[in-house]
């Protein structure tokens, strides 16, 4: 939305002290911290920033709903790894946002939401589209503002983004008040530099605690590791395809952590859990040893918790202390960021063979494994995908919006983490094309002379024949959103019938 000179101007505004309105130093402080896309709804208590907005170079994608926007804020941070950012306006719009926010937190996606509020003069007195949205969010937010004076909106915003991205991420929330935004203050991007962030106090691996782990995977004869959301997030990788690789370890996926570790990997068991593949689960069940790298043991990878591999001893690698022991009880416990304590285990792990445990999970596999419909020749979808990877790049994660969450996990090969796709990126030079819709929508047809046109339209049985045509279309397409306007087609032709 910004022209080189916004450009020039907000980037004079970074590196000189200059006096801004609040609104003004929201999109400054949104620009310093490298922000480009923001997804938002506009209301009276946020308008003053939106006023603000054509000075600076930041591209708004205008929402038709409060919720979309905390989605596609979540989305654009899953996509991108950047932090999303999502804007609306005080009561009904900053509550139309916490679908989004809470889901960003129980998914751990760093998000940080702007919400405008009643003057600070009227707080709690139940003003106008006054809603305690601070208190609300409480619960599903890593941590929230309630910013009622203009120079603390720098501090507030920068601080909210170190929130979002440290440790375990999640969504931060920016409550600022109206006169906050009308109000004027020297802005220094520089002085509001927050603290530098420091670890948990418990977020210390001892070496005992390595060792321990050392030789549990050294005496195990059957171990598999089960990669989560966390690998990607903190960009471990390499530490655990090197751990795989070096002891022979198979590697089982949760959903989010599809794509931490390449699917044409031997190595790669596939997805665990619910919606998972059997044979994985079953070797879950018959394993000596559970290496947890990023992954909370969610009830929908673990089921009965009373039942869930009884046999095995578990090694469980997390940041977040709170989800030590909380569900599945551990023997080891690594708590940290995942890939600074595999470099330090890395050293202790010596190479063994793990080829006779890795034949018995392939033989438990038998013909269930046929149901992979990108691998068939015969599949035209299998065609296609060839013929989009010869021509196109990596895709980009847009998320789940499109398809339900668990079809591409098992009919896509993630080879990387964010690799998702539903949609190629621009720089590849590839054009997204929806699968063509028969009879649906309008289609050039050749012009007929007058008359000739004239007789067809009117040719007896016409539509009858259109309606019969319709309903057999309806029974054949599973489709939900293909049958929606089959059924308005056959609608508009039972109105044409004697």
């Amino acid at each position: 939305m910004g022209t080189n000179a916004n450009q020039q101007a907000s980037n004079a505004h970074l590196t000189t002290p200059t006096r801004l309105t609040g609104a003004e130093i929201v999109w400054a402080t949104l620009v310093g911290e490298g922000v480009t896309d923001v997804f938002g709804y506009p209301g009276g208590a946020i308008l003053p920033v939106y006023d603000a907005l054509r000075k600076f170079p930041i591209h708004h994608v205008l929402v038709r709903h409060e919720q979309g926007a905390s989605h596609m804020a979540d989305g654009y941070a899953r996509a991108s790894g950047k932090v999303g950012v999502a804007i609306a306006t005080s009561g009904p719009g900053a509550t139309n946002l916490i679908t989004g926010i809470a889901t960003a937190m129980l998914d751990s996606i760093p998000i940080v939401c702007i919400t405008g509020n009643v003057s600070s003069k009227v707080l709690g007195t139940d003003a106008f589209q006054e809603v305690d949205i601070t208190g609300i969010t409480l619960p599903v937010t890593k941590h929230n503002f309630l910013v009622n004076r203009t120079e603390d909106i720098a501090p507030a915003l920068r601080s909210a983004f170190q929130i979002a991205q440290s440790g375990r991420p999640g969504p931060v929330l920016v409550d600022i008040t109206k006169d906050a935004q009308q109000g004027s203050a020297i802005f220094d991007f520089a002085a509001a530099k927050p603290r530098a962030y420091r670890p948990h106090p418990m977020l210390r691996v001892e070496d005992s605690g390595l060792a321990h782990a050392a030789e549990l995977i050294r005496n195990a004869k059957r171990p598999i590791i089960l990669a989560g959301h966390g690998v990607s997030e903190s960009g471990a990788m390499e530490q655990v395809r090197t751990l795989a690789e070096r002891a022979q370890i198979p590697v089982a996926l949760t959903l989010l952590g599809l794509g931490a570790f390449p699917a044409s990997h031997s190595l790669n068991m596939g997805m665990m859990g619910m919606h998972g593949e059997a044979w994985v689960n079953h070797a879950i069940q018959e394993a000596d040893l559970l290496i947890a790298c990023g992954m909370r043991f969610d009830d929908r990878v673990t089921g009965s918790t009373s039942t869930y591999s009884l046999k095995s001893k578990k090694i469980h690698i997390e940041v977040d202390p709170a989800e030590i022991n909380k569900n599945i009880k551990v023997d080891v416990a690594l708590v940290g960021d995942l890939r600074e304590v595999l470099e330090q285990l890395l050293p202790r792990i010596a190479g063994r063979d793990g080829s006779a445990w890795i034949k018995t999970i392939e033989s438990s596999k038998g013909a269930v494994a046929v149901r992979d419909i990108k691998n068939l020749p015969d599949s035209a979808h299998h065609w296609r995908q060839r013929r989009r990877r010869h021509r196109c790049g990596p895709a980009s994660n847009v998320g789940g919006a499109v398809l339900p969450s668990r079809a591409p996990a098992h009919t896509h090969h993630f080879r990387r983490p964010r690799d998702h796709g539903i949609r190629f990126t621009r720089r590849h030079w590839c054009k997204v094309r929806l699968p063509r819709q028969r009879s649906l929508g309008r289609r050039r047809r050749r012009r007929l002379p007058d008359d000739r046109r004239r007789a067809v339209h009117h040719r007896p049985g016409r539509h009858q024949d259109q309606h019969r045509h319709h309903q057999q279309r309806l029974s054949r397409d599973g489709s939900p959103v293909a049958g929606v306007f089959l059924r308005a087609q056959l609608r508009i032709h039972a109105a044409h019938q004697p």
